[in-house]
């Protein structure tokens, strides 16, 4: 088991990405502190975990709160003990035209992808700061940013906003990997491409209305767009996750890692 005896924590962790995140860092013998905006779907997820044998518990989170994301941290660290690992999973997405776009769209998307993603790492640096570091590796932490294909690659129909909030996670990881290195502390991200879950179900019916077109041809041009061939499983994503969070590691930093399938080549 790559991380037995590692602490981490997870946010949007109820569904898809996340939840298939949670589940392998716990097959791999991790402690997980599950969170999401939906607390009964983080219970769910916790439970699940507990029923394999894991260890875990469930926090109802919304990142774009930073008190409440300074009590999340503070209850996951005092309940495990400390925090090895840090995921910044939570995500949303809305879909238009460029020029249709409200503000309320922007305020979203920025909202939760990039601003939660701040207040979570900020308050994860100041725990980790506190950890003595780790005798093997000489690191107190690691975090984990989820981007996007969209934070590398800007011409992603309908998703201006999108676009700029997952180049903002880019962005700040490479920041504050710079900023943490010297108090141990690795920083990277993870670069999705077209992943099947209910927030890509929505995007598909959304971009079918507005190209006019059925949704099954929306999903024949997301493969087109994929060299491999096929759309991504939330497992696909989750295994790379699980290899930042691993020792393999321990020397990576700063990096936004492609998971795409080919979709964007670095």
């Amino acid at each position: 088991m790559r991380l037995k005896n590692k602490i981490i924590g997870i946010t949007g962790a109820g569904s898809g990405i996340g939840k298939a995140t949670a589940l392998a860092l716990a097959a791999e013998g991790a402690a997980l502190g599950v969170s999401d905006l939906n607390g009964e779907w983080a219970a769910q997820v916790a439970q699940e975990i507990r029923a394999s044998g894991g260890q875990s518990a469930a926090w109802t989170l919304d990142v774009t709160d930073a008190r409440a994301v300074e009590t999340v941290v503070g209850e996951m660290a005092a309940r495990f003990g400390r925090l090895d690992v840090w995921v910044n999973n939570a995500g949303v997405s809305t879909m238009n035209r460029f020029v249709e776009l409200t503000e309320r769209d922007w305020d979203y998307n920025m909202d939760v992808n990039a601003k939660g993603t701040f207040f979570c790492s900020q308050s994860v640096a100041r725990q980790m700061f506190k950890q003595p570091p780790d005798p093997a590796s000489g690191l107190r932490g690691k975090i984990v940013n989820l981007a996007s294909m969209a934070g590398k690659r800007g011409n992603a129909p309908f998703l201006a906003h999108y676009v700029a909030s997952k180049f903002a996670v880019v962005g700040l990881t490479q920041a504050t990997a710079g900023e943490l290195a010297p108090y141990g502390i690795t920083v990277n991200a993870v670069c999705p491409g077209y992943v099947v879950t209910s927030m890509q179900a929505r995007e598909v019916a959304w971009e079918a209305g507005l190209r006019g077109v059925s949704e099954a041809r929306v999903r024949e041009l997301y493969v087109a767009d994929t060299p491999l061939g096929r759309l991504e499983t939330p497992e696909d994503v989750a295994r790379v996750i699980v290899f930042l969070a691993s020792s393999e590691a321990d020397f990576i930093t700063g990096v936004s890692l492609s998971v795409n399938g080919g979709s964007y080549m670095d």
